[in-house]
């Protein structure tokens, strides 16, 4: 049973539930009951039509959750609205979806939780480790979203801010995390940039292609995490990444910086190096004090530490992570990256191990660990 197939359709199928008629919460809840029912039944017999299949069973699925609600009062006219079986036609409804979403009654980190949830197929705890908040947090959040949105008609969208962060969210997960979304937020950031002309929306486009572009290189065989200066350029995807600098270098033209360029610039010159050594990391460090300026973000900062620990040494990159919260995420991570290079082999190790115990997920959990025994067994000779 293909799980890729039908997280794909998933945002269709949503989005013909709410043409039709559907509030957002009870279309979600119907999609929901549809995909567990594929799970248990498609193993054995894979419909011909996957998308049709969970439009009929969603929609059944709405019509029987509204029966139930005596309040409603409309059984008979949302039976005559049953679809008939067969086939549905392909219509890419995702980019749409994602607008409506952000709908205007939402605030903008509502409308990017909801969003993520219901179309990006990301659980409610890999949205709370995006937004560094607990994941009870994050579950109340969405289900005041969806409260809000009920009964909503979806016929005033949300802006193209909201849409890029979401989209900028939904990578960063299939990227680095357990789902792979990552292709699919290219295709839509591809679509937006050819219906939006701005540079932000093109500086995205450009980050995304730049850190995709490295994507075959960052595990090795055994799905173990490559750090980028240990990786093979050699398998970097060299048409992504002049693709990604081409479009960057068009948006940054335009003099309207923002967050999703001056990101782009920074992966452009890691991608531009043709060593690690050679990597230009006094340039890299003006990049994050832009963006540091326009985000406010401790996660910008932290990476910045990294980057000041490269350009000026590692007890200068100590000092700018002092300056930092201790409870950020990956800030232990980095610390022992720092005093690795500081020659502080002790305390870098076991910085790793305390690193490891609180990794979002396996792959870096087991990198760090490797981190820790590797340094372990270099003091013991």
């Amino acid at each position: 049973m293909n799980e890729a197939l039908i997280r794909s359709l998933t945002p269709s199928v949503l989005a013909v539930l709410v043409r039709r008629g559907a509030d957002f919460a009870a279309a979600e809840d119907a999609v929901q009951d549809a995909l567990v029912e594929a799970v248990r039944a498609w193993p054995a017999d894979q419909p011909r039509d996957p998308k049709g299949w969970l439009v009929t069973v969603a929609w059944r699925r709405f019509l029987d959750a509204t029966r139930a609600d005596a309040a409603r009062r409309r059984r008979e006219d949302l039976v005559d609205e049953e679809p008939v079986p067969g086939p549905t036609p392909t219509v890419d409804d995702t980019l749409q979806l994602y607008f409506l979403c952000a709908h205007p009654s939402l605030t903008p980190s509502s409308a990017i939780a909801l969003t993520l949830r219901a179309v990006g197929g990301l659980t409610t705890r890999q949205i709370a480790q995006a937004y560094l908040v607990p994941e009870a947090t994050m579950a109340q959040r969405i289900s005041r979203a969806k409260r809000t949105v009920s009964g909503v008609r979806f016929d005033q969208p949300g802006d193209v801010a909201t849409v890029l962060r979401v989209l900028y969210l939904v990578f960063n997960e299939g990227y680095s995390g357990d789902v792979d979304l990552a292709a699919e937020a290219i295709r839509l950031t591809r679509q937006l940039a050819a219906a939006f002309d701005h540079p932000e929306v093109a500086g995205l486009l450009a980050l995304m292609l730049l850190h995709h572009a490295r994507r075959a290189a960052r595990t090795a065989p055994d799905g173990s995490l490559v750090p980028l200066a240990e990786q093979d350029r050699g398998r970097w995807d060299t048409k992504l990444i002049a693709e990604g600098i081409g479009v960057l270098q068009a948006a940054l033209a335009r003099d309207r910086l923002g967050e999703f360029q001056a990101q782009a610039a920074i992966a452009a010159l890691h991608a531009d190096a043709p060593t690690a050594e050679e990597t230009d990391w006094v340039q890299i460090v003006e990049w994050y004090d832009e963006l540091a300026r326009l985000t406010d973000s401790p996660v910008v900062r932290l990476n910045r530490a990294v980057a000041v620990g490269q350009a000026d040494g590692p007890r200068a990159g100590l000092a700018a992570l002092a300056e930092l919260d201790a409870s950020l995420p990956r800030h232990t991570a980095v610390a022992a990256y720092l005093h690795e290079r500081d020659g502080d082999l002790a305390t870098a190790a076991r910085l790793y191990a305390e690193a490891a115990r609180k990794a979002p997920n396996l792959a870096e959990r087991d990198h760090l660990t490797r981190q820790a025994a590797r340094l372990n067994a270099r003091r013991r000779h």
